[in-house]
């Protein structure tokens, strides 16, 4: 026999279905929850069933996000063998059946049957080391995005009450700036205020500049006050929402400058992350982002293997006689992977960082390649050469 066990997981919850052998089912599918009593309640027929069968059954479920966790844990804890398969492959397999039914039920029993169809491996749970990493990347990633959005809204209630303040700083978003925006965020409260004392306020924010300089900065912010369209005092409301997106400025800022040294302190105790930093054009956040994802190089024997996985492998279409010609990449791996090797591409290409990496660039655009077809050319030749360098255990040799 060769039993298994299939996991519809959802949030708190899992569908069982188990199988003795292929088209031959264990008893009706149910549910457990993911507490501790339910998962027990599993594993207690995890040992039913290994002791019908006469082996132990594996267990395959689908990547659901976070939701398989207690799931995974257990599992772990147990020693159980199990396959977590991209939920790409298990829809595509249900396809296969000529009945529409979408039920838990359903879900769980042709995630059994996949067993006996696919060739799977053994999925391998990436060190605590790794997993850490991973988190504190993608917390920091997510972190960004709100801290952008947050930029945004600062700058359309910025707009409205005091637009000519963008022109004095050259970075808004500086403490100098907010601080400043803070005590005066309206044209009349700097016009209430003497240039001498407004630079002697503005020195004390900490900035390492000279008195004249201040006094510059104070001069530029009297002249936005003179020449902004709102003059009169503004909307109570307005100033509300532009007091509170400086006040979550502030703590974004303070959150990402922790994060990020969480991610260099973590990110130096890996090999691997000085040698993908010898890859002109892959910084301190993108290295670390790359390695968290990848999970260790052993996992990818090929390089092959490691552009799926980050998704940049091109699609395939032929049909009789019928080849595409043009393919676009498969996009079905690591996502954010995916990413961080797009940006090393961009950064690698800018100012002529990456030689080796502008002269595969320029190759692709003589041979007619778009813009974005050949940096995505690049993104796939910088996995083989990051294969091949963790591999190798070798620094990237620019030529």
């Amino acid at each position: 026999m060769d039993p298994v066990i299939g996991l519809d997981i959802a949030k708190g919850e899992s569908q069982v279905q188990a199988f003795l052998q292929r088209k031959k089912a264990y008893k009706q599918s149910f549910k457990f929850e993911h507490h501790l009593q339910g998962l027990h309640a599993f594993y207690r027929f995890y040992q039913e069933v290994e002791q019908v069968s006469g082996q132990p059954p594996a267990v395959i479920f689908e990547s659901t996000g976070h939701y398989h966790e207690p799931v995974l844990q257990c599992l772990e804890e147990y020693g159980i063998t199990y396959y977590l398969i991209n939920p790409v492959v298990s829809s595509e397999a249900k396809k296969t059946s000529l009945h529409k039914v979408k039920t838990d039920k359903v879900d769980a029993f042709h995630l059994g049957e996949l067993y006996y169809k696919e060739d799977l491996e053994v999925f391998q749970r990436k060190t605590e080391q790794y997993l850490n990493l991973r988190h504190l990347t993608r917390q920091h990633s997510a972190l960004t995005d709100s801290y952008v959005n947050i930029k945004l809204q600062f700058q359309a209630a910025l707009d409205q009450i005091f637009p000519e303040y963008h022109k004095v700083f050259s970075d808004l978003y500086g403490t100098l700036s907010l601080n400043t925006l803070q005590c005066y965020p309206t044209a009349y409260d700097i016009r209430q205020i003497s240039k001498q004392d407004l630079a002697i306020e503005m020195r004390q924010s900490g900035t390492r500049r000279s008195h004249a300089w201040f006094l510059d900065k104070a001069s530029q912010l009297k002249g936005a006050a003179e020449r902004n369209p709102f003059q009169h005092p503004i909307c109570q409301g307005q100033l509300i929402s532009l007091q509170l997106y400086i006040q979550m400025l502030f703590q974004y800022q303070e959150h990402l400058s922790k994060l990020k040294k969480e991610i260099s302190a973590l990110a130096r105790t890996f090999d691997d992350y000085e040698l993908t930093k010898s890859v002109p054009g892959i910084g301190d956040k993108i290295a670390a982002t790359i390695i968290s994802e990848i999970g260790g190089i052993d996992q990818f024997r090929l390089p092959k293997q490691l552009a799926a996985y980050a998704g940049l492998d091109p699609s395939v279409f032929e049909s009789g006689k019928f080849k595409a010609s043009i393919n676009r990449i498969t996009k079905r791996g690591s996502a954010r992977l995916r990413q961080a090797l797009y940006s090393a591409v961009q950064c690698g290409l800018a100012k002529n960082r990456n030689k080796k990496l502008i002269a595969f660039y320029q190759r692709k655009r003589d041979e007619g390649k778009p813009h974005k077809v050949a940096v995505i050319a690049c993104a796939n030749k910088l996995v083989h050469w990051i294969h091949a360098m963790l591999k190798r255990q070798e620094v990237f040799v620019d030529q």
